[in-house]
C-alpha cells in the first residue's frame, strides 16, 4: 500500500479489514481521507480500477474471482491459491474478464535476481544443469491460521518454497517440470497427518524437462544462527550465479557472478525491492493492461508445489 501511494501511479481510495482499528490505522497512515468498507463486497461497491487483496490464503481464490467478476484488477499476496486447480480458477476469471492478475512473487522484483536471470537468458552461463535454493527463516508466521492446513494450504513450503519454485521456472523460462520428490517434516519429525499439520522443514528435488535438477529446503523456527538464510544458486557448463541475503537480512541481498574460482559482484545492497511488485502492477493497469497470458504461469508454479505435497 506504502508503495503504491509513494509511486504516484495510483490513488489509495478504499480499504477493507476484519480489524477496524487496522482499516482506520490504514487510512492514518496514507494521511488521505480513505473510505473504510466494512466487507470485500462493500468494497468493491466502490468502483475500484484495482484491488490487492492480504487475506488468508484459503480466501484467496474466492475473494480474487469475485473481484475480477465485478470488473477489479487484481493484484494478491502469494499464494494466489492453495492448489494448482484454484489457482486456475483464478486465472480463467481474469482471462474471461480481459482483466490484468498480479502476484506478490517479490524476489523477482530485486536488482539481484533480475541481474541474474539476464544472465542466463543470455546464455552466458552456459547449460543450467543444477539449482539450489535456500530459505530458513528462524522465526516462522505469527498468524494461527499458517498451521492450519486448511486456511494455508501447506506449511513453509508454500510458504516460502513457492518463492524458490518460482525464481527457478522464472529465471530458466518455465521448462515443464517431470517430476519431484519432497521429505516434509514437523518438529523434527516425519509429517504424519496432512490433514491436521503443516511442515516447519522441507526439502525438495525437482527435475526439469532440460534435464536440470532443482534442490530446494526451506524452514519455519530453524537454529540457523541469524534471522534468515536466502539463497538461490545457479550453476551452467560455463559459470554459476547466486543471489544470498547479508548478514542474515530479509531485506539486504548481494548478487555474484562466478567463473571457475574467480567471482564477479552483480549486485550491492541497498535496494528497495520489496515494494516493486506492487507497483509493477499498479503501473500495468494505469496503462488499461488488460489481461496478461503470462499469468497462466502461475498455475505451474502451483503444480510444482502440488507435486512437493504429493497433491
Amino acid at each position: 500500500m506504502h508503495a503504491i501511494a509513494r509511486s504516484g501511479i495510483a490513488t489509495i481510495s478504499a480499504v477493507a479489514d476484519v480489524s477496524h482499528d487496522v482499516a482506520r490505522e490504514a487510512s492514518r497512515e496514507i494521511g488521505e481521507d480513505l473510505y473504510i468498507a466494512g466487507s470485500l463486497e462493500e468494497l468493491l461497491d466502490q468502483q475500484l480500477d484495482g484491488i490487492v487483496i492480504a487475506t488468508p490464503s484459503a480466501l484467496h481464490a474466492d475473494q480474487a474471482i469475485t473481484a475480477l467478476e465485478h470488473g477489479a484488477a487484481v493484484f494478491c499476496q502469494k499464494p494466489l491459491a492453495r492448489t494448482a486447480p484454484e489457482t486456475q480458477r483464478v486465472v480463467d476469471a481474469a482471462r474471461a474478464a480481459d482483466l490484468l492478475l498480479g502476484v506478490d512473487l517479490s524476489y523477482r522484483y530485486t536488482a539481484g535476481m533480475t541481474a541474474i536471470r539476464d544472465l542466463v537468458r543470455r546464455g552466458e552461463l552456459g547449460r543450467i544443469f543444477a539449482v539450489d535454493l535456500v530459505f530458513h527463516n528462524a522465526y516462522g508466521p505469527d498468524k494461527r491460521w499458517f498451521r492450519d492446513p486448511a486456511l494455508s494450504g501447506g506449511g513453509c513450503a508454500i510458504d516460502l518454497g513457492i518463492h524458490l519454485v518460482d525464481l527457478a521456472l522464472w529465471t530458466l523460462d518455465f521448462p515443464d517440470v517431470r517430476a519431484a520428490t519432497s521429505r516434509l517434516y514437523a518438529r523434527g519429525s516425519t509429517l504424519s497427518d496432512r490433514r491436521t499439520e503443516v511442515e516447519d522443514y522441507a526439502v525438495a528435488r525437482i527435475d526439469l524437462e532440460s534435464g536440470a535438477s532443482v534442490q530446494l529446503a526451506c524452514s519455519w523456527n530453524l537454529s540457523a544462527g541469524r534471522d534468515a538464510v536466502i539463497r538461490a544458486s545457479f550453476y551452467g557448463t560455463t559459470g554459476g550465479v547466486a543471489l544470498h541475503n547479508v548478514n542474515g537480512s530479509f531485506y539486504d541481498f548481494a548478487a555474484e557472478h562466478y567463473r571457475g574460482t574467480s567471482t564477479e559482484r552483480l549486485s550491492d545492497p541497498p535496494d528497495e525491492w520489496g515494494g516493486r511488485a506492487a507497483v509493477d502492477w499498479a503501473r500495468r493497469l494505469a496503462a488499461r493492461s488488460g489481461f496478461d497470458p503470462s499469468a497462466q504461469r502461475l498455475v505451474d508454479v502451483a503444480a510444482a508445489i502440488d507435486l512437493i505435497y504429493e497433491r
